[in-house]
């Protein structure tokens, strides 16, 4: 506990205490519901932490947000060696992501055959049958909803990592980031589906959409979701017909709008992008987590943060929760979800601590001093 700070120290002992085997049951009854919350779900044993060298890390916390729509697992058996990360990012409720947390990883071991097609590495049959996995799931969890009693429009993105000695493979749809860090150097692995931006994945989505029968308002679908790629979301898959009559009721489009809609297709789909990596001698972590991070902190600074946390205690549990709370320093209004897989080829004790570039830093301040300066003469000459 020395080694956090007094904020974090603060949430872990609110967490501690919200623990039943920690406290009886009347100090349980007596203590308020807590909004912010550490949900760690991991599905392996202790002593398979550290299989093949790799230290695990978790942390997810509601933060500012009224729900928690976020999960997380992972699973060290089951693949023939490789190591199973999943973020779930949820949205419109939390029951499509529970959902995937528990039949996404099956759905992956069959498809991949107990893991003997990951073994093989062979990069097709791969992503056929991550593809047919992430298929397969989102059919299950599509039907679900469609069937369950109560109204459920609820969706959730997933990205998901396997994790082997020499490589790494992605399986990606949404939102999340994946992030290696090569010698203190961020390598970004994923891009996310957004119907916004310029980026040539944003731009391909959009055109996507369009080619579905759908339409972009304000960066989001219909006017409604900010991403372009998740789970669920039946409205834009099997009840999109539904969905436009039920924006007639709420006076968001007009009767003769929609009578000019014809869809050609799913507006928000579920098939993967599939990444392989090769990891070399300078591969240190991998940083798996929701935008909840990511849209508060790019890249470079969550590396150089994890590696300054790793140098200090080397605990990769620590960093995971001090990297959330960081999210939340940076006001995070979204749920934040982070796994950190540390690869075991670094001597943390022994690598010394990154200082900032004095010199460097004075140069950029002088320069900078230089232009305003120089802005304001010639400004001064003109007027």
């Amino acid at each position: 506990m020395a080694l956090l700070s007094p904020r974090l120290q603060r949430f872990l002992s609110a967490k501690l205490a919200r623990d039943p085997a920690s406290r009886s049951p009347a100090k349980a009854a007596a203590r308020p519901k807590s909004r912010c919350c550490s949900a760690i779900a991991i599905d392996a044993p202790p002593s398979l932490a550290e299989v093949s060298g790799v230290r695990w890390g978790y942390a997810s916390l509601q933060g500012a947000r009224e729900e928690m729509e976020d999960d997380v697992v992972v699973r060290t058996e089951g693949l023939d060696g490789y190591s199973f990360a999943a973020v779930f990012d949820g949205h419109g409720g939390f029951a499509s992501a529970k959902f995937l947390r528990d039949e996404l990883f099956k759905e992956c071991v069959m498809s991949l055959q107990g893991g003997l097609v990951l073994s093989k590495q062979d990069i097709n049959s791969i992503q056929e049958a991550l593809r047919e996995a992430f298929a397969n799931a989102d059919a299950k969890l599509v039907n679900w909803l469609e069937t369950t009693q109560e109204e459920d429009e609820s969706g959730s993105t997933a990205t998901a990592i396997f994790l082997g000695s020499d490589k790494i493979f992605i399986a990606h749809v949404g939102d999340s980031c994946v992030v290696l860090s090569r010698s203190g150097k961020p390598e970004v692995l994923t891009n996310p589906h957004r119907p916004y931006g310029s980026s040539k994945v944003s731009l391909n989505e959009i055109r996507r959409i369009r080619e579905a029968g759908g339409w972009v308002s304000n960066g989001r679908i219909c006017g409604d979701i900010s991403v372009s790629r998740a789970f669920g979301d039946i409205r834009y898959k099997t009840k999109k017909i539904e969905m436009l009559q039920k924006g007639v009721k709420e006076g968001r489009w007009s009767e003769k709008f929609i009578s000019r809609i014809q869809f050609n297709g799913d507006l928000v789909i579920a098939s993967p992008d599939i990444y392989q990596v090769a990891l070399g001698s300078d591969a240190e972590f991998i940083v798996l987590a929701s935008d909840g991070l990511w849209d508060y902190m790019n890249s470079s600074d969550a590396i150089e943060f994890v590696r300054n946390q790793l140098r200090q205690h080397g605990n990769v549990q620590l960093a995971s929760e001090a990297l959330a709370e960081a999210a939340l320093d940076r006001r995070s209004q979204d749920n934040i979800t982070i796994v950190i897989a540390e690869l075991g080829r670094t001597d943390w004790r022994n690598l010394p601590v990154q200082r900032p570039n004095v010199v460097f830093e004075f140069g950029q301040a002088f320069a900078t001093v230089g232009l305003v300066s120089l802005g304001i003469w010639m400004f001064s000459l003109l007027s």
